[in-house]
């Protein structure tokens, strides 16, 4: 019993120091990716979801790996995780790890730049179109590849302009 609690301050000091460094390289990584990747997570919950997931595993899985070990890791990555969530409250850390939402379809008009960037086929769009009840793309007012991977379709119900409060932040291109 006494086994699973030994450990040295190096050891504690190496595990917060992978705990970081893989934190920090999940999100990286997943940003580069693209959303397509965890379609429905933020690269936020994703990395989350990984590290911890890996953590735990590692522990149990690994006769090399003491559970204290584990234990520091994964006290790490929740640090982590509320440091981050503390620090998107600013505006220049959230750009850093939050992906934008981002302009599909302005009307009718398929915006196909942004279409590569998103990695969403005319497939996808039109997939996503049928989900929405779109019987004709006069039907719409804007399609919004949102921060998660998901597809938001706006109806258009008359000529009234989208309250720009609905479309802040989401970019054309």
């Amino acid at each position: 019993m006494k086994e699973l609690f030994k450990t040295s301050w190096e050891t504690v000091m190496l595990i917060s120091v992978s705990a970081f460094g893989i934190y920090i390289a999940v999100i990286l990584f997943t940003r580069i990716v693209g959303k397509r990747s965890f379609s429905k997570m933020s690269s936020f919950d994703f990395a989350m979801t990984v590290a911890v997931g890996s953590i735990v595993a590692s522990t149990i899985l690994s006769s090399t790996v003491k559970m204290i070990e584990g234990i520091v890791g994964l006290g790490i990555v929740y640090l982590l995780q509320i440091s981050v969530a503390l620090a998107r409250r600013n505006k220049s850390v959230q750009k850093i790890v939050d992906n934008s939402p981002l302009l599909l379809m302005d009307g009718e008009e398929i915006i196909s730049s942004n279409l590569r960037k998103a990695r969403v086929t005319e497939g996808d769009l039109r997939s996503k179109l049928r989900e929405a009840n779109v019987t004709e793309l006069s039907q719409i007012k804007a399609v919004v590849f949102e921060t998660t991977g998901n597809i938001s379709v706006l109806h258009k119900k008359d000529d009234s302009p989208l309250d720009l409060w609905i479309m802040k932040d989401v970019k054309r291109s």
